[in-house]
């Protein structure tokens, strides 16, 4: 027999953002108690508005599964004395078993215990079972209130506990469950009573509230996109503000407002920004893709005198659009150039000096860059790229709005006439902003958008301020990442380690501490890039291949995993055989100095012929990553190679026969090296 569990739980309101992960936790911990507790079920849902927080589980089993066990006791010895009787031991142990001593088995040398638990009703698991999932979820930021010593994200209002119809009783924070909701706070009738949870979803929708996020959701975009079509226009989506939205509301209604045409004179990110932004509205834009005069937003509500929230909510972003104008009217009267010395202002960083001193580094750094990668640009305008990189964080107008950081900075760059190359790089060297976002597309973008988080990343941790699993306040891990992604995108082969040597020279920190921040940078970096690998499905055998260099370059490391895929190298069994032999034997070194005359088998002579001749074509399968074609030339060699491994003492009682036969290995090896440790693929 089964039934059907409820559980909700009552809060004050919670953060948009929080939800999603309530909800994964929440479904994830009744999976993990329910079996631990070896209760059966049939399926489980979350569900979720502002105010609460509902699993759903269908076919919960009314008993605890029946367990078996085979436990293992002492050994026979032990267990029986001489004349075949049980010892204390086994008494002691059929005792704690809860079995009589006779009942006790004997398999392979020891005595074991066949124990049966019987199970328990499930009615009397569940107060402790919901007490735990409820008190074992995690959230960024956790409250107490009144006289509580309870953490949870917001102030617990109610529990509804239902097993079957049945309440669950448990009390938390004084809080005590029942079969009581509440209804919408400005639609519903107050408290309302829950039958069961089949009950569930038809009787709140009565009280204005839909649980189920996803209908929600589907509510807001046929709302919004019926009003969309009704003023010609097509919404300009996104999925993460989306998401907030359906989080934010209980019942939602969408409506369409406006204002007026002469805020379209300012750049669409200046109106784009404070809708999506600070006001949570969608903007819309018109057949020619120009920005309409009209948003999208969502009332948490039924569409009672809709036009009065219309009205109200454009008198807000009238006055958040009014604030814009003049900030831009304002910031247009300054040019970038002329706000340079202000950046001496401020504090970049303590220790790390100000934006003037990052602008500096940028210019050395860009230039660095530049003559490294042979990118040919004009190191003139990577000095008038790095002055004004930061100059926007001056304007009224990012100081208002700092998600316009960049943004901003392009459009005064082309309205003070500078480079449109210049312009769109000051935008770009924030990108990527976020996990999936685009990189930058111009060659000076990248190029500053990699100088500034390499200068972030190594300042930072040359003063100590390295990230850990919890805290990473100034994201330097999002800049790594962004990091490595640009560099893979552009396919720049660039070492790190030489690009943190340089900027560890212009920060002046000193020699001795340089290698220890050298070692940590090499280790925070190569992780990141692990992870991105790994998130492509890479296997690991080809990561480690990849990754067990001195070198770190991640474009190279991309290239080569991507290559060993495609030549499906770990397959060639044979072939990774016989030179992680002739690896295994020559270990670190790297004398490849072979003397011919000091031959005295044909093995050697064999082998050294096949390496001379591998010589002459490996170098062009390399160039292009081309590893399959690499494989065909390195196969022609295992017949010689093992011909010499079984065939030939190296260690030879004349240390310079022996130590000839050790450079011929070491020659060898260094034939397959190119790909990475070979030894990583077994």
């Amino acid at each position: 027999m089964s039934k059907d569990l409820l559980l909700e739980i009552g809060t004050e309101e919670i953060p948009a953002h929080y939800m999603p992960s309530i909800l994964s936790q929440i479904k994830d911990l009744a999976h993990k108690k329910l079996d631990e507790a070896n209760i059966s079920y049939e399926s489980i849902r979350s569900l979720g508005t502002p105010r609460r927080v509902a699993l759903l589980i269908a076919g919960v089993a009314e008993k605890q599964s029946d367990v078996s066990a085979k436990n293992k006791g002492p050994s026979v010895k032990i267990a029986y004395d001489s004349e075949g009787k049980p010892t204390k031991a086994a008494m002691g142990f059929a005792r704690g078993q809860k079995i009589a001593v006779e009942d006790l088995v004997v398999e392979d040398g020891y005595v074991y215990a066949n124990v049966t638990t019987i199970g328990k009703d499930t009615a009397s698991l569940l107060p402790d079972i919901l007490k735990d999932i409820i008190l074992s979820l995690s959230f960024p930021k956790s409250m107490i209130w009144g006289d509580q010593t309870v953490h949870f994200v917001r102030p617990l209002r109610w529990f509804v506990a239902l097993f079957g119809t049945d309440v669950v009783p448990f009390e938390i924070a004084k809080v005590k469950s029942g079969r009581i909701s509440r209804g919408h706070r400005f639609l519903g009738t107050g408290d309302f009573e829950i039958p069961s949870m089949k009950d569930y979803e038809a009787v709140t929708r009565e009280h204005f509230l839909i649980v189920d996020p996803e209908e929600r959701k589907q509510m807001i975009l046929q709302g919004m996109q019926k009003l969309a079509d009704e003023k010609g226009g097509t919404i300009i989506m996104d999925e993460d503000l989306l998401e907030e939205v359906v989080f934010l509301v209980e019942y939602p209604t969408a409506l369409c407002g406006g204002f007026d045409t002469e805020f379209l004179q300012l750049p669409e990110a200046a109106i784009i920004t404070p809708m999506k932004d600070h006001q949570r509205y969608f903007p819309m834009r018109d057949k020619d893709g120009k920005l309409m005069n009209l948003f999208l937003t969502v009332r948490n509500g039924d569409d009672y005198h809709l036009e009065t929230v219309q009205h109200g909510n454009e008198r807000v972003l009238r006055a958040r659009l009014d604030d814009a104008k003049f900030f831009f009217e304002e910031d247009k009267k300054k040019k970038l150039i002329d706000r340079v010395d202000d950046l001496q202002r401020i504090v970049f960083q303590d220790g790390l000096g100000t934006l003037k001193d990052k602008a500096q580094r940028l210019e050395q750094i860009t230039t660095f860059l530049n003559h490294k990668l042979d990118l040919g640009l004009d190191d003139g305008d990577l000095t008038r790229l790095s002055d004004l990189a930061k100059t926007d964080l001056l304007t009224q107008m990012v100081a208002e709005f700092t998600e316009l950081q960049g943004v901003m900075g392009r459009e005064y760059a082309m309205i003070d006439g500078e480079k449109q190359e210049i312009a769109d790089a000051i935008n770009e060297q924030y990108l990527p902003r976020f996990a999936g976002d685009e990189l930058p597309q111009t060659t000076m973008g990248k190029v500053l958008g990699i100088a500034d988080k390499f200068d972030t990343i190594t300042g930072s941790f040359s003063l100590g301020l390295i990230p850990t699993g919890s805290q990473d306040p100034f994201a330097l891990r999002r800049q790594t990442i962004g990091i490595l992604n640009i560099l893979m995108d552009a396919g720049w082969n660039l070492n790190c380690d030489e690009v943190f040597a340089f900027i560890l020279n212009l920060l002046h920190v000193e020699e001795d501490k340089q290698a220890e921040v050298m070692s940590q940078l090499n280790e925070y970096f190569t992780l990141r890039l692990k992870n991105i690998f790994q998130d492509k499905g890479m296997d690991y055998h080809i990561i480690d291949c990849v990754l067990a260099s001195d070198t770190l370059n991640a474009s190279e490391a991309a290239k080569r995993a991507d290559a060993l895929i495609r030549a499906d190298l770990m397959s060639q069994t044979e072939l990774l055989q016989a030179y992680t032999r002739v690896g295994n034997m020559v270990k670190d070194a790297d004398d490849t100095q072979v003397n011919p005359d000091l031959f005295e088998t044909e093995e050697e002579r064999a082998l050294y012929g096949a390496v001379v001749a591998m010589q002459a074509n490996l170098p062009q399968k390399y160039a292009v990553y081309d590893y399959a074609g690499a494989a065909e030339v390195l196969t022609e060699g295992i017949g010689a190679i093992n011909a010499f491994l079984d065939n030939v003492l190296v260690m030879h009682k004349d240390e310079a026969v022996k130590q000839n036969r050790l450079n011929l290995l070491t020659l060898t090896f260094s034939l397959i090296q190119p790909i990475g440790d070979i030894k990583k693929l077994s």
